[in-house]
Order: C-alpha cells, then sequence, then structure tokens
C-alpha cells in the first residue's frame, strides 16, 4: 500500500503502530497520484492518522500533501507541526493536484458567512475547480459547499444524529461504488442536516447513497468529478466511542450511538460495520475519479 506523506508525520507511526501494514516511498513516479487534505478539523493528528490509514488501506500509490489555511490559527495544533507538516494555500495555489479532500469543521451551528476563514473556503472551492480533478467534501465542508454552489441550506437537528447507519445506493452502477453491495453502514455524528427535497430540486446535484434515518449521504456535482459525503467514512473505530465517553464524563447531553456497540452496551466492543466499505469507496474514488 505505498503513500508518500510528510517526512516524520507523527500520525503515520501511529498508524504503523496500530498494525497497519504501510508501504512507503521516498519518490514519486510520473503516475503518482497527488491528493491534497486540507484539514481543518481541531485535533489535526487525528484526522491525520484517520485519512493516512484509509488511503492505504485502499492499495492505491499516492503522494499526499498536507494543505492548511492561510487565514486561520489552530487552537489544538502547535505552530511547530503546521509549519513543518503543512503547506498554506498560498504556497499551493499555482499547483495541481489529482485529488482533494476538505475536512469536516465542528462549526455547524455556526452561519457560514460568520466562519472567519469562509472568504478563504470560498477562494479554495473555486481554485478547486480550475487546479484539482476530483475533489472530496466531508461533513461540515459538504454543506459548505452545497451551500456555495447550489445555496443548499442546512438545517438544526432536534439531537445530534450519532451512531452507524444502513445507506442504500441509488446506482449500484456507478464507478464510485464497485464491489460494495446494496447496503453500506457509515458513521455519522453531526447536529446538521441537509434536506433530501433541496437536494432533488436541485438539477445540479444527483443524490447517489442515502439512508432513511440519517438522510442524504453521497450527492454528485452533475458533470463533474465532485462528491459531497455527509458521513465520516474515515473514523477510526474508537473514534464515536471516544466522543460519547467525553460528553458523558462532561455532563453532556448525549445519546447512546447508534448500532455501534455491540448489544448496545458502552461496554462492550464497537462493531465494525464501515471499515471495508470506506477502503473499497476511497479506492473507487481514487482509481475511477483521481486520473
Amino acid at each position: 500500500m505505498p503513500i508518500k506523506v510528510p517526512a516524520g508525520l507523527p500520525a503515520l507511526q501511529a498508524v504503523i503502530d496500530e498494525g497497519n501494514a504501510v508501504e512507503l516511498f521516498e519518490e514519486p513516479t510520473v503516475h503518482t497520484r497527488r491528493v491534497a487534505l486540507l484539514n481543518i478539523m481541531p485535533m489535526k493528528e487525528t484526522t491525520e492518522a484517520d485519512f493516512i490509514r484509509l488511503l492505504a488501506a485502499t492499495g492505491e500509490e499516492l503522494e499526499l500533501t498536507l494543505m492548511k489555511l492561510d487565514t486561520h490559527t489552530p487552537k489544538h495544533a502547535s505552530p511547530e507541526h503546521m509549519n513543518r507538516y503543512y503547506k498554506s494555500f498560498c504556497e499551493l495555489r499555482n499547483e495541481h493536484f489529482d485529488g482533494l479532500i476538505i475536512t469536516g469543521a465542528p462549526i455547524e451551528k455556526i452561519e457560514f458567512e460568520e466562519v472567519t476563514y469562509w472568504p478563504e473556503l470560498c477562494e479554495i472551492f473555486a481554485w478547486a475547480k480550475r487546479n484539482v480533478t476530483s475533489t472530496l467534501f466531508i461533513c461540515w465542508a459538504a454543506q459548505a459547499g452545497l451551500y456555495r454552489k447550489f445555496g443548499i441550506h442546512k438545517h438544526l437537528l432536534p439531537a445530534k444524529m450519532f451512531g452507524i447507519f444502513p445507506h442504500s445506493i441509488a446506482r449500484p452502477e456507478h464507478p464510485l461504488f464497485t464491489g460494495l453491495g446494496s447496503t453500506i453502514y457509515v458513521p455519522h455524528s453531526r447536529h446538521t442536516a441537509i434536506h433530501r427535497e433541496d437536494v432533488v430540486a436541485c438539477d445540479k446535484v444527483e443524490l447517489l447513497s442515502e439512508s432513511d434515518v440519517s438522510g442524504v449521504y453521497i450527492m454528485q456535482e452533475k458533470g463533474t468529478r465532485d462528491f459531497f459525503i455527509t458521513g465520516h467514512s474515515e473514523y477510526a473505530l474508537y473514534t464515536l466511542d471516544g466522543e460519547y465517553k467525553r460528553d458523558v464524563s462532561k455532563g453532556l447531553p448525549i445519546e447512546l450511538p447508534l448500532n455501534y456497540y455491540r448489544d448496545d452496551n458502552p461496554a462492550n466492543e464497537p462493531v465494525n460495520l464501515w471499515q471495508h466499505t470506506a477502503q473499497r469507496l476511497f479506492g473507487n474514488w481514487l482509481k475511477y475519479y483521481c486520473k
């Protein structure tokens, strides 16, 4: 599973220490895919590890570039870490990538225009159209992309959408779903949602996968290689466990993540329903769209 990441990246060692077989290469070949990860999640190293683990497991060769915003200073990552392993949008604006992943961010309840880095993010959306072959917008980024491009609004949920949910596939013949069954499981952890009727009413967006419980999951901008994904296929096995137990320890209102713990008992191990699907899904993205 050949992958090239910034030298010395701590998240890489964390993934290897978990027992994942990661094959590294020093210099890209002429056929190596270049993928950028715009990481706007607060816990940088955790998100780095999540995507390195997932991308390495696809078996597709790629060079991963970590990307940061110019107009936002993370609170939970040291300047040393960001300066050593990340490149700013300003540094990358003249480069081209086969793929771009834009992560979510825990700012769902804030209006998009009130986000301090919203202008830069809108600029990155426009840049990606010119400089990136295929873009994945993940969770909050999917909501942001749908809003910016098509005026589709997010809506506050009465309770957090939290757990592992089954999703149907509208077009099984779509290359993104090659080798997958009729039902795929995906983690969700969010306080807002995109309404199905708004997606269906937009003639520029195709709904590819959804859940009766958690709602729309994967959408594609018609005529492009860009996808909007509301769930977190990249999550590690114990991510939801950590979120749940963190909120319980703080006395915050939180329901048990659905379909997650064996026998719905938080004393038991989580049931891994999604990681194999995630590897195939991201592998298909790299193979069929990042070229």
